[in-house]
């Protein structure tokens, strides 16, 4: 009863639109949220992998920079689309989100200051593309783990939200705001689970820059195809063992959603399952063959489909915990047909207009950035 009493009440503006339409819009924004933030940590981390641990030192050090030249748009895209699904999350879930966000003041505040030191980290490399290497190697290591203590920070102040039923302990142990979720059984294994599947998708990332490079420089689109290729592979399987161990962390009732007393979560988890092991054996035969259409065409089609339901299954679980303290029918609901479809209208043009930004810009391997720096070929850190 008393966690219940910590719960802030509902806001009392109605929504002005119906429930199941936030609820769609924040699977949708949080599904491109995810899909720019794993292209740009994935590719932050990969960057590194091809810098540090190449066979060949020249190829390795042109890879860090093709990547490096396109981290500093990945990371502001990664924050543009994380608003709106933050702001969905407000809409519906504020009542909770807020008070797990004031329970841990101060790491959620360094947020904001770790994403402008990473932001920075990011151009000072991308800049160093073309002259001397320098100390590239170190900052990008040192932004990488800034955005890899955000997501951190993320996942603490998710999972602090939907479990209000530790709030009074966290609160009155530490009143301070520095409070994490440290205690939660699930917060290190739902992590890791976040951040083998960016290690995935970051593959995903570079074997589109191999295509974006195969009729120009095949030598060097091959060697990007088999880097990006077998990291998603080997991360892909290393994600069934994680995923494993995520599912046997949640409490019995909840981990049993996934097992058969929710159809829907049940369907889903067999299809992102299905859809992974089939996205592993195509590319697989794509890296035998050299086939850059079926590696990144065909199972980039079938990961998104994967994530797609992940995203999903993630809200499923989410109020699958609220459960004993949010109900859905209470909110109040005055549509405002006068601006809705015209905020859908932009949103649908707002995403359009992305998409034609990252193609133009070549955010995925234009004709900028695809030459070998200058430097490549210096000695680095």
């Amino acid at each position: 009863m008393m966690q219940t009493n910590l719960i802030p009440s509902l806001d009392p503006n109605p929504l002005p639109a119906p429930y199941w339409l936030f609820k769609l819009l924040l699977i949708v924004t949080f599904f491109l949220h995810i899909i720019a933030m794993n292209f740009m940590l994935g590719g932050g981390v990969l960057a590194l992998v091809a810098k540090w641990r190449a066979k060949n030192p020249a190829s390795g050090n042109r890879m860090f920079f093709d990547l490096a030249r396109k981290l500093p748009s990945l990371l502001p895209a990664t924050i543009t689309l994380g608003i709106a699904p933050l702001l969905f999350v407000q809409v519906l879930y504020g009542q909770f989100f807020y008070t797990s966000s004031i329970l841990m003041a101060w790491p959620w505040f360094l947020v904001l200051v770790m994403l402008t030191v990473a932001y920075y980290g990011f151009y000072y490399v991308s800049f160093r593309a073309g002259e001397k290497p320098g100390k590239a190697g170190g900052v990008m290591l040192c932004s990488v783990v800034l955005v890899t203590l955000i997501g951190f920070f993320f996942s603490n102040n998710i999972t602090l939200s939907q479990t209000p039923s530790r709030w009074a302990a966290k609160y009155f142990a530490n009143p301070s705001g520095w409070n994490l979720n440290l205690s939660e059984p699930t917060l290190f294994p739902r992590y890791l689970h976040f951040f083998t599947a960016a290690i995935a998708v970051g593959g995903i990332f570079v074997v589109f820059m191999a295509l974006a490079n195969w009729k120009r420089d095949k030598e060097y689109a091959g060697q990007l195809l088999q880097f990006g290729g077998k990291t998603f592979m080997y991360a892909t399987m290393a994600q069934f063992v994680v995923g494993v161990i995520f599912l046997v962390s949640l409490p019995r009732d909840l981990r049993m959603l996934f097992m058969g007393d929710n159809p829907l979560a049940t369907t889903l988890l067999l299809v992102g399952i299905t859809g992974a092991m089939a996205a592993i054996f195509l590319m697989s035969g794509a890296l035998r063959t050299g086939n850059i259409r079926v590696a990144a065409v065909y199972v980039p089609a079938i990961l998104a489909v994967v994530i797609l339901c992940m995203s999903v299954m993630r809200d499923i679980l989410r109020d699958a915990y609220l459960r004993p303290y949010f109900r859905p029918e209470q909110f109040a609901v005055t549509t405002q047909w006068a601006v809705l479809p015209l905020f859908l209208a932009l949103f649908v043009g707002g995403v359009i207009l992305w998409l034609v930004m990252m193609r133009r810009y070549g955010l995925l391997g234009g004709k900028k950035g695809n030459e070998p720096p200058k430097a490549q070929m210096a000695s680095t850190d």
